[in-house]
C-alpha cells in the first residue's frame, strides 16, 4: 500500500458551492493537480456547465472555479491506499481534512456536493458529527466523475451535475 497525501483546497473566500472528492488518484498526485487523470469527466463537465473551452489550463480551470464561487477539496487529507479507486483505501489509516477551520474561513459555502458515494460515506461517517455549527450547510451526492464509474454516462453525469450551476 502507498501513502496517499492530498492536496490543500482550491478556494477563496467568497465560495458559495464546496466540492468533495473522496481523495485524489495517482495519476492526480503524480502531476499534482485536482482530476489529472485524462478519463475523469470532473473538468469537462465544469468546463461544459460553465461555457468554458475544455482544453484550458490547469491554472484557467482553477480560474473558472473561483470566478464562479466554487471550491473543491477532498474528504480525506491521507490515507494509505492500494492503487487509485477508493475501494483501495484502507480505512484504519483515514485521516480527514479540517473542515472546522476551513469552513469557518469559507462563511459563504452554503451547499455541500459530493463527487461520488465515497465521498459522501467519509464525510458522514467521519466528519459531519463535529460540524453541528454549520447546520446551514446543504448536501448532495452526485455520479462520480471517476473513469471507475461507467454505470451513466458522461451526458447523464452532465445533467446531475447542472444543479450546481442553478447554486452558484
Amino acid at each position: 500500500m502507498t501513502k496517499s497525501i492530498g492536496f490543500p483546497p482550491i478556494a477563496k473566500s467568497d465560495a458559495t458551492v464546496l466540492i468533495l472528492g473522496s481523495m485524489p488518484g495517482q495519476k492526480s498526485l503524480e502531476e499534482k493537480q485536482y482530476y489529472a487523470h485524462p478519463r475523469n469527466s470532473f473538468w469537462p463537465i465544469i468546463c461544459k456547465l460553465f461555457r468554458s473551452n475544455e482544453n484550458i489550463s490547469y491554472i484557467e480551470r482553477k480560474q473558472l472555479l473561483y470566478d464562479n464561487k466554487i471550491a473543491v477539496w477532498d474528504v480525506l487529507k491521507q490515507c494509505y491506499r492500494e492503487g487509485s479507486l477508493d475501494s483501495g483505501i484502507d480505512p484504519t489509516s483515514i485521516e480527514t481534512n479540517d473542515f472546522d477551520t476551513f469552513l469557518k474561513k469559507q462563511p459563504n459555502i452554503k451547499h455541500v456536493f459530493f463527487n461520488g458515494a465515497k465521498a459522501e460515506q467519509l464525510f458522514k461517517k467521519k466528519v459531519l458529527k463535529s460540524l453541528d455549527e454549520f447546520n446551514y450547510l446543504t448536501y448532495y451526492k452526485l455520479p462520480s466523475t471517476s473513469p471507475a464509474h461507467a454505470a451513466i454516462s458522461k451526458e447523464q453525469k452532465i445533467e446531475e451535475w447542472k444543479i450546481i450551476k442553478s447554486l452558484t
